[in-house]
């Protein structure tokens, strides 16, 4: 493919911009980019996820203790040693025990940026087996409530019946 915007050299950046709904996709080359002043991963000025992640770590950081002058004791991670303001400089973490170990903060993080703590998009079919089937066991049991709300005595007893296939399933995956 090439650049939309001169024609001659391949396009290497790629760019999807939605605006009000309106999703516009186009192909460039580095240079045209460079005039245009769009971003260029790993270029000086250019925009990044982590960029993003420290923004909204650093808008965390306004509402907190400490900018209301109470000293607080630094979140550090047990196994690595990394401190939550190591981690907000650099955007990634040091060990998988982060995660447990910035709980309290991240949920907040999350819930900002994807409007949810529980992922609900599309599940990968080699992995997601397991995913997929707590996934219909808790839609069954919402079909199962309203049937005994109504007094659907046997459709909630075929209801309870697959849930517990569907959960013995999940304990052999």
């Amino acid at each position: 493919m090439y650049c939309q915007e001169c024609g001659k050299k391949p396009a290497t950046l790629h760019f999807t911009k939605i605006i009000n709904g309106e999703k516009t996709e186009f192909h460039i080359c580095e240079s045209c980019a460079r005039e245009k002043g769009e971003g260029i991963p790993g270029a000086p000025n250019s925009f990044s996820i982590h960029s993003l992640l420290s923004g909204l770590l650093d808008f965390e950081h306004l509402g907190s203790a400490e900018a209301a002058g109470m000293k607080q004791p630094a979140l550090r991670c047990e196994e690595c040693g990394l401190t939550y303001a190591q981690f907000s400089k650099i955007g990634r973490f040091g060990c998988s025990s982060c995660y447990k170990a910035f709980e309290g903060k991240l949920d907040p993080l999350l819930k900002r940026v994807h409007s949810s703590t529980i992922h609900s998009g599309k599940i990968p079919k080699r992995s997601g087996g397991q995913i997929q089937c707590k996934r219909e066991i808790e839609q069954l049991r919402r079909d199962l409530q309203a049937k005994i709300e109504h007094e659907e005595f046997e459709s909630a007893a075929q209801l309870r019946d697959q849930i517990r296939e569907l959960e013995r399933k999940i304990a052999d995956l």
